[in-house]
């Protein structure tokens, strides 16, 4: 009857009817504490999933889920009936080693168990060590049996530098090292354009241009020029890195470059989309060398509208290279020594500026939305110590290039959405109504209020005009920020849709190929129309691979904007360690039941906790998105300014905690002992990862026995360590056919659930 699929196997001695078909098929998003939610492809809301029907899921499972029809909340909800594809392999980790066996604390804390390690699958692994470990039984919670793996690479103890950054790109499986076949194709690249490589292009090396980056930027992808005709319309060129010449399509550096999808930029590091040898070589347009691209020659009239453009394949030569520093330093502050350096140029800046500032009006006046929130850079040490965090502010620089590739990306999509080309756009859609609505009776509050069509829905013009009228006043910080939460968020597409937030009918991403797959993919069509390529074997093949490749895109480029987000966190909690016990002012940033988040003027973010708030009992106010005092009525809403203090840093963690400052510093220090006295002996007994981190640093040099999978500590601490492991660790049952006999000696010795 299970052959005839009239009967399902539920487990291993039980059978029952396949109700599949009333099933619904999704991905699985652990919470850390331990509920979930299930995403369905076309679906608006996701399944809400209470912990006790998780039924072992791991974070981005496929499972199968059975709806409920008692549903209480304001979510469907779920039971997860079958896990139809792991989407977890692989776990980065802390490993602790046992005398007869050792297991890794998972560094993502939506995975809820430890991983058991048998002792013949620990490797080379020591206490402290991170480590990456293969799944090779995700276990089962109804006969509570946990997961177990095996260590299959060490990345470097806790402790050294670099090995916590490293951690977080191997734990959302970001490839940080080429495979040897892509550099050795890519050191075949040429180091200089070849007279063949420039025929049939047009000829710009006789065009005045520049490029306009960082300091420190190192693969300039963009360059461009300007000049005003005898009429008053502006000409202007942006040029962009030919890079299709060097990756060729289905090529072992066409193929990495898809993987990656996108560059990513941490705190210490980059992780490149291509290897330096191109990003920084050949494809990039250093100044005063000869370099392919593919420009984007526009002609606006006086008011930014376009009269005219042509795109093409180029042969350019960059004639200086500027930093915004400088080029801000011409245009803003008008420094002397500055504009006699580049005094050729300084026409030109002049002229780009004007544009821009017609392009930016133009679009503001089409309904733009602009969230010019305050961003920040880290400062590292050569040790990867933080030791400052500067402000990293938009300039007039930032703002013309920002503009001009703006226009550019506009251009081309809309040329070759008249065309009806098989292309990948940049779209992002309308809000969702049901959050519109909530901003809306949000905002009513303060007494404002948002337009919404029926048909239409919110326009972007509607949200412009709520933020331009609460700018400066108190309500800002905290309607801005509800307003962007509103929004969706942009991802690539086959279909043209528009951009909301830019109020653009057609958009996609043509600027940056060295860094962004979408970029190069773009490129490659262009080329293929501009060469007479694009036979009709040519469209359908793009039109089977680009969903593909936006769907893919837009993934990679969800998980570089994590990974970026996690280091900046690790990196600001390892600054604010050496600031506990300070007093700051902040504004808050996030509102919940358990407390609210507080942002400093550097950026740091941390969480005051309603349970350290003795004045009075809070309540959370959902509508209003506020803590109310039940007694004094006090109140605690986003965008509010406390002073705080901060009470605790926890790099491992990534969190850092504050605590409501009282009016008399005096009061604070004797508060601070008391509190931080009381949160070390709890995080003490609570934090397993904090205790191997101390013990790598504290148990001196390691030595192996036989059978031993970890770390000797010292005499002194031997048996106190051996008590509390007894009593904090549960080893659980496990298959003799997989288990060794030294991890069956240890079942039943007692480990308690993290």
């Amino acid at each position: 009857m299970s052959k005839n699929k009239s009967l399902k196997r539920m487990d291993e001695q039980l059978f029952g009817k396949d109700k599949r078909k009333n099933y619904i098929t999704g991905q699985f998003v652990s919470n850390a504490r331990g509920f979930g939610f299930v995403e369905v492809e076309g679906w608006d809301e996701d399944i809400f999933i209470p912990e006790e029907y998780v039924h072992g899921a791991f974070h981005t499972d496929t499972v199968e889920v059975e709806l409920l029809p008692d549903s209480t909340g304001k979510r469907q909800e779920g039971r997860i009936r079958n896990i139809l594809v792991r989407g977890i392999e692989e776990i980065v980790g802390t490993y602790q080693g046992e005398q007869n066996f050792g297991f890794v604390i998972p560094d993502n804390n939506k995975i809820q168990n430890d991983i058991f390690i048998p002792i013949e699958f620990h490797g080379a692994a020591v206490t402290g060590d991170k480590v990456v470990v293969k799944i090779t039984d995700y276990g089962d919670p109804i006969k509570r049996r946990k997961p177990e793996g095996k260590v299959k690479e060490v990345i470097g103890n806790i402790n050294d530098p670099g090995v916590d950054i490293l951690s977080i790109v191997m734990g959302f499986g970001i490839p940080y090292e080429f495979p040897e076949k892509v550099i050795n194709q890519a050191n075949r690249c040429p180091d200089i354009v070849s007279e063949a490589d420039m025929y049939g292009r047009q000829d710009l090396r006789d065009v005045t241009m520049v490029t306009i980056d960082g300091e420190d930027a190192k693969d300039l992808d963009d360059a461009v020029s300007l000049h005003i005709d005898e009429e008053g319309n502006y000409h202007l060129g942006v040029h962009i890195a030919d890079v299709t010449n060097y990756v060729q399509e289905s090529s072992a550096l066409d193929r990495e470059a898809l993987k990656r999808g996108t560059s990513v930029y941490l705190v210490d590091r980059v992780i490149p989309m291509l290897p330096h040898r191109l990003s920084n070589g050949i494809c990039s347009l250093n100044h005063g060398e000869d370099r392919l691209a593919l420009s984007c020659l526009m002609t606006f009239d006086k008011n930014g509208g376009l009269l005219d453009h042509d795109i093409c394949e180029s042969v350019i030569n960059v004639n200086e290279r500027m930093s915004y520093t400088d080029v801000a330093k011409i245009l803003e502050d008008k420094d002397e020594e500055t504009i006699e350096r580049y005094k050729d140029l300084v026409p030109m800046f002049e002229q780009m500026a004007e544009l821009s500032h017609i392009l930016r009006a133009k679009r503001e006046k089409k309904g733009a939305i602009d969230f010019d929130f305050p961003e920040s850079k880290i400062i590292l040490d050569k040790e990867g110590n933080p030791v400052d965090i500067v402000p990293h502010e938009r300039n007039t620089a930032t703002k013309l290039i920002e503009d001009f590739m703006l226009a550019a990306n506009q251009t081309v999509a809309e040329h070759f959405y008249f065309m009806q080309s098989p292309f990948v756009y940049r779209i992002h859609e309308q809000p969702d109504p049901e959050k519109i609505a909530s901003l809306s009776s949000f905002v009513s509050n303060f007494g404002h209020h948002i337009k919404t069509r029926k048909d239409e829905g919110v326009r972007p013009k509607e949200l412009q005009k709520l933020l331009k009228t609460i700018e400066g006043t108190k309500e800002e910080p905290v309607i801005s920020r509800m307003a962007l939460r509103s929004m969706m968020q942009a991802k690539y597409s086959t279909e043209c849709t528009g951009h909301f937030g830019l109020a653009f009918d057609y958009y996609c991403h043509f600027t940056s190929p060295i860094r962004r797959y979408p970029d190069l993919q773009i490129h490659r069509i262009i080329k293929d129309y501009l060469r007479g390529r694009m036979t009709e074997a040519k469209a359908s093949h793009y039109s089977e691979i680009l969903d593909e490749v936006a769907k893919h895109s837009s993934e990679t480029e969800r998980r570089a904007e994590e990974a970026e987000r996690e280091t900046d966190k690790l990196k600001k909690a390892q600054f604010m360690e050496n600031h506990v016990g300070e007093r700051f002012e902040g504004i808050v940033s996030g509102v919940t039941q358990f407390g609210f988040f507080v942002e400093l003027e550097n950026s740091c973010e941390g969480m005051v906790r309603a349970a350290s708030m003795e004045d009075d009992f809070y309540v959370f106010d959902e509508t209003s998105l506020k803590l109310v005092g039940e007694r004094y009525h006090k109140e605690f809403t986003i965008g509010q300014k406390v002073m705080i203090r901060v009470v605790g840093a926890d790099r491992l963690t990534k969190t850092i905690d504050f605590k409501l400052a009282s009016d008399n510093p005096e009061d604070d220090a004797d508060d601070y002992v008391e509190y931080s006295e009381a949160r070390r002996v709890v995080e003490k007994r609570a934090s397993k990862v904090r205790k191997l981190s101390a013990a790598s640093l504290d148990d001196g040099p390691v030595r192996r026995t036989k059978g031993s999978a970890g770390s000797k500590p010292s005499s002194r601490k031997k048996e106190e360590k051996k008590k509390s492991t007894r009593k904090v660790y549960k080893v659980h049952k496990y298959k003799k056919s997989a288990t060794s006999k030294a991890a069956r000696s240890a079942q039943g010795k007692g480990r308690k659930k993290r």
